[in-house]
């Protein structure tokens, strides 16, 4: 029988992850984490299992140049027993012309098949949904597991807000890391930018110069098409969402109570009740600690609940 050697030590902390799907994003999210060091155990799980173990040797021979973290792969969903946060990437994926809402029936019929498999065997993890439609799946998420909400949650429009800063930042010539302005709603076509209260250093955005009404609407375009020029380009998108992936278990690991935009379930949100999309909120070692009413002029308003209307529409 082959020996396993697990490094245990009173001194690690210990946090395991499950990544669901070990596709394109997934495998780059769990590489993305293992780089980073942080957690003490990745679980790869595919329904195809000659994917999830043939990543598992690769990981495995990297090990000499980063922290140790134990690597295992499975063959069934019980492989995610005792998962501190698992990252369900599980699902057919977007292809060229393609919108995200053009997935849900088929990732819907997933997601019936292993959400309440998974909060079967790992009863207090939490739930990060990656899989599109985001905003849809995060909805049936919380219905099928029946996890409380703080422990369910999607990516949302956490790589939209970092694609926008990085193009505002473009255009104002610095660093996106000083760019604090959000782009809100669904993780989709009817997402929308808060410019109201876009600001670097407390400045508005709007107030520097050459950063006018015009440069407000590029800038939002090319944020919005994005995934679309890179579906075009490569196929599919991996990298920056699984450097989000990434930032979010470092987070829940932290304790770091950090604002993030995360599709979440909205309760009395501008009025807005039983729809999960993307809000800024408060992520702590429990998930979402907070859900943050940010000021939203009459227009934001109005694309807020365009995109309410959108998503209700498919749940």
């Amino acid at each position: 029988m082959p020996r396993t050697c697990i490094i245990n030590s009173p001194y690690v902390a210990k946090f395991k992850v499950g990544v669901v799907g070990c596709g394109n994003v997934g495998a780059t999210a769990a590489y993305a984490m293992l780089i980073e060091g942080t957690p003490s155990e990745i679980v790869l799980y595919d329904l195809d299992y000659k994917r999830a173990h043939g990543l598992e040797l690769d990981f495995e021979h990297s090990l000499s140049f980063v922290d140790y973290t134990k690597i295992t792969s499975t063959k069934e969903l019980d492989g995610l027993h005792d998962c501190d946060m698992i990252v369900i990437t599980a699902g057919a994926r977007q292809k060229k012309g393609e919108t995200r809402l053009d997935l849900i029936t088929k990732n819907r019929e997933i997601f019936k098949q292993i959400i309440p498999k998974i909060a079967k065997v790992a009863p207090n993890s939490i739930l990060v949904i990656v899989s599109n439609p985001v905003d849809v799946l995060t909805y049936e998420a919380i219905k099928l597991s029946r996890f409380p909400e703080h422990r369910v949650f999607g990516t949302g429009t956490m790589l939209d807000t970092a694609r926008f800063q990085f193009h505002i930042s473009e255009k104002l010539c610095i660093s996106p890391k000083s760019i604090d302005a959000y782009v809100l709603g669904e993780h989709g076509d009817t997402s929308f930018p808060v410019y109201s209260s876009a600001n670097v250093a407390g400045k508005p955005i709007m107030d520097f110069e050459g950063f006018d009404q015009k440069a407000a609407d590029e800038t939002y375009q090319k944020t919005k098409d994005a995934a679309y020029r890179i579906i075009h380009d490569m196929g599919f998108t991996c990298y920056s969402i699984g450097m989000v992936i990434k930032e979010i278990m470092v987070h829940i690991t932290h304790n770091s109570r950090v604002a993030l935009p995360l599709s979440v379930m909205l309760h009395d949100y501008y009025d807005h009740s039983d729809v999960c999309l993307s809000v800024p909120c408060i992520l702590d070692s429990e998930g979402i600690a907070e859900v943050i009413t940010v000021p939203l002029d009459e227009k934001e308003q109005e694309m807020l609940a365009k995109s309410v209307e959108t998503l209700k529409g498919y749940q």
